[in-house]
């Protein structure tokens, strides 16, 4: 099943957790898990997205077995090499097979200072390199109190989108910072509000056909109780699942969501 023609995408992003031994271990068990459950790949896209020790592990486990599980990195440097002790390339990436890399999510910007020009420089760099950035925006209770609903997040995609090519292939995740980890979700009503007006700039920047095939996910406290709500909406294209991503059964729920209503 696709929405507007647009396959859904359920993104697990693992964080500073599991090392290349466990991912080995998760994986098997996420794919056995998905098996199971008779998942069809062609209706959804389960991606997952491991520190960078783990990727070759994972890479070779998807691999060799021939998963239907995508992979992606957390992170990538601006630079494509020099003197940048820590820094990891999108050309690395790539040589791993990666397909996706997340790009200015909230704990990037908030922990590490990152401004709106490093995650332009960021997309700029993944595309650069054959990689579909996972590009993160998200308002905190501040922000939404002082500026309303959308207006952040707008404002970081538009910076983020200024030098990215008309029909780039690019995700957009909305992820409102005072929900996550707290719990507490966005309504689905409040995600659609936000997705439909990133997609308007995504329309705006680089074209109505990226807008009409870009993947816009919501991300933040996101679980199987409630992901059926937000895959209700019509600018709403999947989830970009934190801590729910590490507990195989209920990352499996979640990529089943298709179960739980009729959409």
């Amino acid at each position: 099943m696709t929405t507007n023609g647009r396959v859904p995408l359920i993104a697990g992003n693992w964080k500073l957790n599991l090392d290349h031994l466990q991912s080995i271990a998760f994986v098997q068990k996420l794919a056995w898990s998905l098996k199971d459950a008779r998942l069809d790949f062609n209706d959804v896209e389960v991606a997952v997205f491991p520190p960078y020790t783990d990727l070759r592990s994972v890479q070779t486990l998807i691999s060799a077995d021939k998963l239907s599980l995508k992979f992606g990195a957390q992170d990538l440097s601006e630079h494509d090499s020099g003197a940048y002790t820590g820094e990891i390339s999108g050309q690395f990436l790539r040589a791993l097979d990666c397909s996706y890399v997340i790009i200015g999510h909230s704990e990037r910007r908030t922990l590490h200072n990152e401004t709106d020009a490093v995650v332009a420089a960021k997309t700029a760099a993944a595309l650069r390199h054959g990689l579909v950035p996972v590009i993160c925006v998200g308002e905190t209770a501040e922000d939404l109190e002082t500026h309303g609903p959308s207006a952040v997040p707008v404002s970081q995609l538009k910076v983020a989108l200024a030098t990215v090519p008309q029909g780039a292939d690019i995700v957009v995740a909305y992820e409102p910072v005072w929900a996550i980890g707290s719990g507490q979700a966005a309504t689905p009503e409040q995600a659609e509000q936000v997705c439909a007006a990133l997609r308007a700039v995504v329309a705006e920047k680089i074209g109505q056909d990226a807008a009409d095939k870009t993947r816009v996910l919501y991300g933040g406290s996101v679980k199987s109780g409630n992901i059926a709500g937000f895959m209700r909406q019509p600018n709403v294209d999947g989830a970009l699942v934190g801590g729910a991503s590490l507990d195989i059964t209920e990352f499996s729920n979640i990529a089943r969501f298709q179960k739980h209503v009729g959409v």
